[in-house]
């Protein structure tokens, strides 16, 4: 490959590191073509960029993008392939979606960066899913701002039927 087609691919790879927010490092080594293909369409509906790349492209990337990562440069080795998503938690549900219908344990998470944290290792897929994404984080907390507030609104708008229930009981017990 010619030394510009490489600097085109690593300041391509340094672009996506900037668009999306999340990506994570996987092993897919072993599927066949079709599994392969299946993952790569399933990707693409669920808006994420999966990209087969050498290691050292993505390394030169990562510090072209200044988002080097000790952690992750040092899980570079073998095959990877990077999923990009916006979406903190979709590429885990995607990979753990296709585990179950493939009935493998590929792809393999190697790590991920989400949220400007890391996580290494396959044992942290489980722990991918469950993340919330900002919006669902400041939903919750909008919920639950909102919640008593609810309550508080809800029995002053019951209060004149039930004050005035108790005062009727009340008039009715003493008659």
């Amino acid at each position: 490959m010619k030394k510009e087609l490489k600097t085109e691919l690593i300041n391509s790879l340094a672009v996506q590191l900037g668009e999306y927010a999340h990506y994570y490092l996987t092993d897919i080594s072993g599927l066949n073509a079709a599994k392969t293909a299946q993952l790569r369409k399933l990707c693409f509906q669920q808006d994420i960029k999966m990209i087969v790349v050498k290691n050292t492209f993505f390394n030169k990337a990562l510090e072209s993008a200044g988002k080097a990562n000790e952690e992750i440069q040092n899980l570079l080795q073998g095959p990877s392939a990077i999923l990009f998503s916006n979406i903190a938690n979709a590429p885990a549900k995607l990979i753990a979606d296709f585990r179950k219908e493939a009935k493998s344990d590929k792809p393999e998470v190697k790590a991920a960066f989400v949220d400007e944290c890391t996580y290494v290792g396959n044992d942290q897929l489980e722990t991918l899913k469950t993340l919330k994404s900002k919006e669902e984080l400041v939903a919750d907390v909008i919920a639950l701002l909102q919640s008593p507030a609810k309550n508080v609104i809800s029995a002053l708008k019951s209060a004149p039927n039930t004050i005035a229930g108790i005062v009727k009981t009340l008039e009715q017990k003493g008659a």
